[in-house]
């Protein structure tokens, strides 16, 4: 299996070699044996028009799943299979409107399918991240930083920003907008299928499918929140040795040519380091006993603060006792009244302002009469304010 991250393809000697490390006590006529076996078994191929030899794609795919080991896959094809749900999703909703129960099954298992492959490469992609990271992480010190992290920076580029943008919950992204059209299709489909009283079997297979869906939605955001954590400190680590690198380049350039006081003495912007820092800053804060101690060495002693009562507010004022029955009736024996508002401002003066607009807005729903807003508006003076509104002309319904 590492030979084959190395060489897509293999000769004979390379595996007899590979043989005979694991098998030492083997002679050659064994090791060719277990060759031929190998080829026999059909785990190992041969390639037409060559005596190369190579591993079986079936048998590479399922060692890999074993130990974990998967090649990063492509954004495109996750982009796809997104895509792919809302065309589902599409079908699903057809299917329902026109009480196709094969359409609607048809798409179900469409659903199904795709939720699976989308969960099993995202579980793929994200072991072969933490490969990328780990190994990066494990290379050669002496090796140029931009080598050792070349394959991180192009992971990060060509899989997590499409795969971010792609997960985004704003507009621009799809794939938890189609999860949720598909989920709500899933749960609205099952809910007329319970209704109408299909086979339990229908209606299970829509049961299972949902939670896939909400099952998916979960994992899709730890797998993009660990890509993130793992690959962005590396590329930060690196952007910042790049601009670090640059800045002692040109300042050693300036001290060979200018001398160690000279390139030093003066002070420029541009000469000034970048540098790390911690962006999280340390508080320190003076303890309970530190403050007692203080306080006694001063001989402090606290000055008393009187705070002010609490005035009676004119909530009260607020809640004044009206007989609404009584001018009910006194408006009903008026009747027309041609401005509402100016015959409650000269019956009840004595009211508060807020009372009478109450009343005014209170009347006009009364159902037995009849209220017609003139096309002008007028101006009413209150107790307290002024109140431009249009006159509403009180009748009973003829």
């Amino acid at each position: 299996m590492r030979l084959s991250r190395e060489f897509a393809v293999l000769t004979s000697d390379q595996v007899l070699n590979s043989i005979a490390r694991v098998s030492a006590q083997a002679d050659v006529e064994a090791q060719g044996a277990v060759l031929r076996a190998l080829v026999n078994a059909n785990i190992l191929q041969t390639l037409p028009r060559s005596s190369d030899l190579q591993l079986n794609a079936y048998v590479l795919e399922f060692v890999r799943g074993l130990t974990r080991e998967h090649e990063l896959g492509l954004a495109a094809v996750l982009q796809a299979r997104v895509i792919a749900i809302r065309e589902a999703t599409e079908v699903l909703n057809e299917g329902m409107a026109e009480a196709d129960m094969d359409r609607v099954r048809s798409a179900a298992n469409k659903l199904a399918e795709l939720f699976r492959q989308i969960s099993l490469q995202l579980d793929q992609d994200r072991h072969a991240l933490l490969e990328l990271a780990e190994n990066a992480k494990s290379a050669d010190s002496s090796m140029p930083i931009s080598q050792r992290y070349r394959r991180v920076l192009e992971a990060y580029d060509q899989y997590v920003e499409p795969m971010n943008q792609m997960m985004d919950t704003g507009p621009q992204g799809t794939f938890y907008h189609y999860l949720e059209d598909a989920e709500h299709a899933l749960d609205l489909g099952l809910e007329r299928l319970s209704v109408q009283g299909v086979l339990y079997s229908h209606r299970l297979q829509l049961r299972q499918v949902a939670h896939q869906a909400k099952e998916l939605r979960r994992f899709g955001r730890l797998v993009a929140q660990q890509c993130a954590d793992t690959l962005l400190p590396l590329r930060e680590e690196l952007r910042q040795h790049n601009v670090l690198s640059s800045a002692i380049s040109l300042l050693l350039g300036q001290v060979r040519k200018r001398g160690l006081r000279r390139a030093l003495s003066r002070y420029t912007d541009n000469t000034a380091l970048p540098v790390w820092r911690n962006e999280r800053g340390f508080k320190l804060q003076l303890g309970d006993e530190v403050r007692m101690v203080m306080a006694a060495a001063r001989a402090y002693q606290p000055q008393a603060v009187v705070f002010p009562q609490d005035e009676p507010s004119e909530a009260m004022q607020l809640l004044e006792h009206v007989e609404e029955a009584a001018i009910r009736a006194h408006l009903a024996r008026s009747l027309p009244v041609e401005d509402l508002l100016d015959w409650l401002n000269s019956h009840y003066a004595d009211l508060q302002d807020a009372t009478l607009l109450r009343l005014f807005h209170d009347l006009q729903h009364e159902p037995d009469w009849q209220f017609e807003p003139a096309a002008h508006p007028v101006k009413t003076r209150l107790q307290t304010i002024r109140v431009l509104h249009h006159p509403h002309r009180v009748s009973t319904p003829e």
